[in-house]
């Protein structure tokens, strides 16, 4: 007879299971707990719920651990809860969520619990008189005053993002962000100066000013430790809603927005990048490959690969950027005659008016951007100002260049020959994510060193987890990336991360977070063994 691995305390559920099938000590446990008694309703947002739970019951994890804490023992000598502690965005997550149990709506906390070494008196006292009686405390805190202002904040952002689609805008800096973060990267740094739009470019949104930041191309300038990466990271941040107190809470950016770089030594396979680079010597740019790319040719692959993924915003810092992929001034033109490398200021314009991609440029060492910029932001010790006009009239002089030839901007997909979480020849599946920057798969090892949207290791873990259930289950020999992905991603939103999940691999924490289309399909082009074929637009529009 198997016992029940649920126990019961006051009506809140406690589920019993194995983290891993090697850590037999650390057993994960899921509280689960009424809504009637938290005095919650099922109809308002359950990611936003789920997310301010979490962040108050880090407070109880951490007075749980002082009880218990001894200086002198390891925790797995001693024990200890662990839970996992978010970073200042709001995303759906494994380690709290919503679930509906024989019609009664229950909120659902994770922990994992390192058993003491050979105590079993302690860990029967920390499994079922501490932690029940600490999420006794949580019930009773539970603050729903607090609860209804993150429901509001969400809905507000939300607005403004909506509001931002329907009127040709694809960011919003609101009057008093606080943009600068703090030493660990937690929160708005102390004493920083709030920030004020320039008059001339001020909108109004939901009852909040701030500076629009309209579709095209816009160019963010000024002088060293001016604040112009910090506007661009704040930018990048805010593809997802921040919690309160963060300082970016109204820092709103689209969603499909991703940060391109230059990314010397990754993998690229089979992929046009003509718009950029006319002709490599003893390859094909047409169907470009190759196992360590230089900084321009990366640059190229990474913004052709943003537009498969159907990125509408392109955020770039020079300062991250290959010089030669970006720019070459008049006299570069006329010493080198044979140049194979369309600088990025040749395609920008083209780029926003026949793809409808907008680009937002922190630029501090080239005036080769001004002429083409439909926007021009000058940030003086981190005030910015509105030099558009200013900046156009600098440029009314240079001699007109020659036109370039539009391009065909192509999109691709990939057949499945290598696509395995199995290494060829082994009969056991390998899955792991280093703490170096590597995801490895089958017999992947995928750089993601580049990739700056990850917010953090569940995310990550999330990927990993997400690519080998795609591995074992396809049974198809060409995959469209774009179907099979959104499609897992859609049944992860509505069934729960965990659909993805699988005990088998030691070597992760139980966390996940979910992570957009972009970045998945970003780790997927950086593995090396895939075959890729290229389809145009056309063809799949």
């Amino acid at each position: 007879m198997i016992s029940d691995p649920t126990y019961w305390n006051n009506e809140v559920a406690y589920y019993i299971e194995r983290t891993h099938k090697l850590t037999l000590d650390i057993p994960c446990i899921t509280i689960k707990i009424p809504f009637d008694r938290l005095g919650l309703d099922e109809n308002r947002d359950q990611v936003v719920l789920s997310d301010f739970a979490l962040r108050a019951w880090v407070g109880h994890i951490e007075a749980l651990n002082e009880l218990i804490y001894n200086r002198s023992r390891s925790d797995k000598e001693n024990g200890a809860f662990y839970c996992f502690r978010p970073t200042n965005v709001v995303l759906q997550r494994n380690a709290s969520y919503v679930e509906v149990i024989s019609e009664k709506w229950y909120l659902c906390i994770m922990v994992t619990v390192q058993l003491p070494f050979k105590n079993n008196d302690k860990a029967m006292r920390m499994l079922c008189k501490m932690l029940p009686k600490e999420v006794e405390a949580f019930i009773a805190k539970f603050d729903l005053i607090q609860l209804k202002a993150a429901y509001e904040l969400v809905e507000k952002q939300n607005r403004i993002r909506e509001w931002l689609k329907a009127n040709n805008y694809c960011a919003f800096i609101a009057n008093g962000s606080i943009l600068p973060r703090n030493k660990d990267n937690s929160g708005p740094l102390e004493g920083a100066m709030p920030f004020r739009s320039p008059k001339d470019i001020e909108v109004e949104i939901c009852g909040l000013q701030g500076m629009g930041i309209k579709h095209g191309v816009t160019v963010i300038t000024g002088g060293g430790y001016s604040g112009k990466s910090t506007l661009l990271d704040a930018l990048n941040s805010a593809i997802y809603n921040h919690i309160l107190g963060d300082g970016r809470e109204f820092v709103i950016t689209d969603q499909s927005a991703m940060e391109i770089a230059a990314e010397e030594g990754r993998s690229i396979t089979n992929i046009n990048i003509t718009p950029f680079i006319k002709w490599i010597p003893n390859s094909s740019a047409e169907q470009f490959s190759t196992h360590y790319a230089s900084g321009s040719t990366s640059q190229a692959a990474n913004i052709m690969e943003a537009i498969n993924f159907g990125c509408k915003l392109l955020l770039i810092d020079e300062d991250r950027s290959a010089t030669n992929f970006m720019i070459q001034d008049i006299k570069m033109r006329s010493l080198i005659k044979h140049e194979p490398i369309t600088p990025f200021t040749e395609r920008v314009r083209e780029l926003y008016e026949a793809v409808g991609v907008s680009s937002v440029l922190v630029i501090g060492g080239s005036g080769e951007f001004l002429s083409v910029a439909d926007q021009i932001i000058l940030m003086d010790n981190f005030v910015p100002i509105n030099v558009t006009r200013e900046a156009k009239k600098l440029c009314e002089n240079d001699k007109p260049r020659e036109r370039i030839p539009l391009t065909k901007w192509e999109i691709r997909e990939i057949t499945t020959d290598q696509f395995s979480s199995y290494p060829q020849g082994s009969g056991t599946e390998k899955l792991m994510v280093s703490t170096m920057g590597y995801l490895m798969i089958g017999d992947e090892q995928i750089d993601i060193r580049g990739l700056y949207n990850i917010t953090s290791h569940a995310q990550l873990a999330a990927i990993a987890f997400l690519l080998r259930k795609i591995a074992i289950s396809n049974q198809d020999r060409l995959i469209f990336l774009h179907e099979k992905v959104k499609k897992a991603l859609e049944d992860m939103e509505r069934e729960g991360l965990d659909t993805v999940f699988s005990s088998f691999f030691p070597g992760f924490e139980r966390w996940l977070e979910l992570p957009r289309l972009n970045e998945v399909l970003a780790v997927i082009n950086r593995m090396k063994h895939l075959n890729f074929i290229q389809l145009e637009i056309s063809e799949q529009l």
